[in-house]
């Protein structure tokens, strides 16, 4: 098929400054353009469709995909994040008016991640990152693996979400 809203690249893929994370640069590169590809395909009348009462809503996964990609400046930048502070407000996922919220959304992310990325020494990427919350420390890596796992994974996670959800409108879903 052919597809009006397969996203090109505007930009060359950023380069790691140890070919060793190079793997981690491409793949992210390549998945952040699958993403966008596949929300330019969602209807702005379909962001509050949610396949059973449990789900959440189509443009909920597609603010948290946003956000995932804002992980990897927190990632490569701070040494953890708590998700939910002692005596503050755990993070919530915003809830979008319009699909271009979220394409803005992304696009200011996925320019703070390309800027993170070219900046990152290879010291940065080994250094171990936590993840935290209320405090205990859910797990801790190195800095790669959680870009690769944490990030890169749990995005393509929720894109398998949004395909189903996509396929459930009757709306094509991007190759």
């Amino acid at each position: 098929m052919n597809y009006d809203f397969i996203a090109i690249p505007d930009e060359p893929v950023p380069q790691a400054a140890n070919p060793l994370f190079q793997h981690v640069v491409t793949t992210y590169a390549s998945e952040t353009n699958k993403t966008v590809s596949m929300w330019r395909a969602v209807p702005d009348d379909c962001l509050d469709f949610k396949p059973h009462e449990k789900s959440n809503t189509i443009g909920w996964v597609g603010m948290h995909m946003a956000g995932i990609l804002g992980w990897v400046d927190l990632t490569l930048n701070r040494d953890s994040l708590d998700i939910a502070p002692v005596g503050a407000e755990p993070y919530r996922t915003p809830v979008p008016n319009s699909r271009q919220e979220i394409l803005d959304q992304f696009d200011r992310n996925l320019a703070t991640a390309r800027a993170a990325i070219a900046a990152a020494s290879d010291e940065q990427f080994m250094k171990p990152w936590s993840l935290l919350m209320t405090g205990e420390v859910l797990f801790t890596m190195p800095r790669a693996a959680v870009l690769r796992s944490f990030v890169l994974n749990h995005m393509i996670h929720h894109r398998g979400h949004l395909c189903v959800y996509l396929r459930l409108n009757d709306v094509p879903v991007p190759a």
